[in-house]
């Protein structure tokens, strides 16, 4: 009975001490950036969350479709209003990461509206699926967080 007792502990224990949590680092360091590339360039995709600095503000992108196109030209419509931007993906030495690594980030730009403005950023990949992107920044001057996700259509 001792044994059983103290197999259960240990798998508690093991179960508590999952690796499963994730604060962004090692989902960074094996981003393979061309099948990214490859990924945000085929299909049309939407924004299904967006928060800054922990307020949710998906709302003003309801409608928007983006497109992310191969010569690094961003493009986002709702139908009436067409707004151009540009992205990348880029390895940067110069990393957030306590480990010295390289990290990966996907830049966004648009110059206008204000509501897009807010996406222009250099964000980092969370991670990534052939449907979905998540990305998350952390402010250097606030330690506030933000998150986008896009999902294909």
């Amino acid at each position: 009975m001792k044994r059983i007792v103290n197999l259960l502990v240990l798998s508690f224990v093991l179960v508590s001490c999952s690796t499963d949590e994730n604060n962004g680092d090692d989902e960074i360091m094996m981003v393979n950036t061309e099948e990214v590339k490859a990924m945000v360039t085929d299909g049309e995709w939407k924004i299904t969350f967006y928060a800054d600095s922990d307020v949710e503000e998906t709302s003003n992108y309801v409608g928007y479709v983006f497109t992310f196109n191969p010569d690094g030209t961003l493009g986002a419509t709702n139908g009436s209003t067409s707004l151009s931007g540009a992205w990348s993906i880029t390895e940067s030495e110069n990393s957030n990461n306590d480990d010295g690594e390289s990290d990966v980030d996907f830049n966004v730009f648009f110059a206008s509206p204000d509501i897009f403005e807010e996406l222009a950023d250099d964000w980092d990949i969370l991670k990534y699926t052939n449907s979905k992107i998540e990305l998350w920044d952390t402010s250097v001057d606030d330690g506030s967080t933000d998150y986008l996700t896009f999902e294909k259509i």
